[in-house]
């Protein structure tokens, strides 16, 4: 089935959404957000699916699904952790500046823990003060997670994946060394993210979910333009289950659990990138300088994502760059 969440209120109004994105009906007698949703899975999952069902069939019709009216599935979250599941990425960038990449990162997970507290909606714009702090996108498959056990196994971790969504994980890389060279991560350079307008269970994905990995490519489209298309199955070094028990390891993770995959990269550098920085490093390496600037006020950053009969699976994040005016 699919979900989203309607703006309205800090946690807006979860709705269950048809296959072709284009009706929708809200479920207060089920539960009023995702979150409350997700704190009663077990329960509320079976009564979503019906409620699914019929409106796949046309036993009730709902209401036009407008997804410039979506806030992200989850507007805010209790956890968002993002990995670098895709180590030809981190190795590439690295690389750019003449720095090995360290044995441990094939075997052991990176991974951040960044503010969740208030998400955009897919279609609002990106807004940054400063053009100077180097604005990027990062295309990347996120999953939410139920309730999750301290110390679970990479096996079992896949088994609390109950929904799948797609994210812009905007980073403004010109903050990031000065932060990074104080030791304690990122702050100021990771900003709010944004996530599809839909978030899907497992079953939708059919074939293409496999293993805890979405084999299906992750489209990037700046101003029109075709950035990248790389296969987010592919060259995943570490899959879902391995990154939720790297989270896990030492507390457990509460239901409405957002854990990111990592800017999407294949070692076939045909298929494009995920990110600026990604095109930038490779500008590095052919010719010596990056010639690709980063996002301007007034860019659109478009990340899609479609299944084999070229139908969108997630509804399209569509989002503009602009100033923020303080209010």
């Amino acid at each position: 089935m699919k979900l989203a969440s309607l703006k309205g209120g800090r946690d807006g109004r979860l709705v269950v959404v048809n296959t072709q994105m284009d009706r929708c009906i809200a479920v207060p007698e089920i539960a009023v957000t995702l979150q409350s949703a997700l704190d009663h899975w077990h329960e509320c999952a079976p009564q979503l699916a019906r409620i699914f069902t019929s409106l796949e069939n046309g036993e009730i019709q709902g209401e036009a699904f407008q997804p410039e009216n979506c806030d992200s599935p989850l507007p805010r979250a209790y956890h968002w952790a993002d990995g670098s599941a895709y180590v030809n990425h981190v190795e590439l960038v690295r690389k750019a500046r003449n720095a090995e990449i360290p044995d441990s990162f094939w075997v052991d997970p990176l991974m951040y823990q960044g503010g969740s507290d208030a998400f955009i909606g897919p279609r609002d714009d990106i807004e940054v003060a400063d053009e100077a702090w180097g604005i990027d996108f990062e295309a990347e498959v996120a999953v939410v997670l139920d309730d999750v056990p301290m110390g679970v196994s990479p096996e079992a971790a896949l088994q609390h994946i109950q929904l799948v969504m797609l994210v812009n994980d905007v980073s403004l890389r010109n903050l990031i060394p000065g932060e990074l060279a104080k030791g304690f991560g990122f702050y100021q350079s990771k900003p709010s993210s944004a996530f599809s307008p839909v978030a899907v269970t497992p079953e939708v994905l059919g074939d293409a979910w496999q293993a805890g990995k979405l084999h299906l490519p992750l489209r990037a489209i700046l101003n029109g333009e075709l950035v990248g298309e790389p296969n987010a199955g592919v060259d995943m070094t570490f899959d879902f289950g391995q990154l939720i028990a790297h989270a896990a390891k030492s507390r457990p993770l509460s239901a409405g659990t957002i854990i990111g995959s990592g800017t999407v990269s294949n070692n076939d550098r045909s298929s494009g990138s995920c990110c600026l920085a990604e095109v930038r490093m490779l500008e590095i390496i052919a010719a010596g300088k990056p010639v690709t600037e980063f996002m301007k006020f007034g860019d659109r950053i478009r990340i899609d994502m479609r299944d084999a009969a070229g139908d969108s699976i997630f509804g399209e994040i569509d989002q503009k760059v602009s100033r923020y005016v303080a209010p």
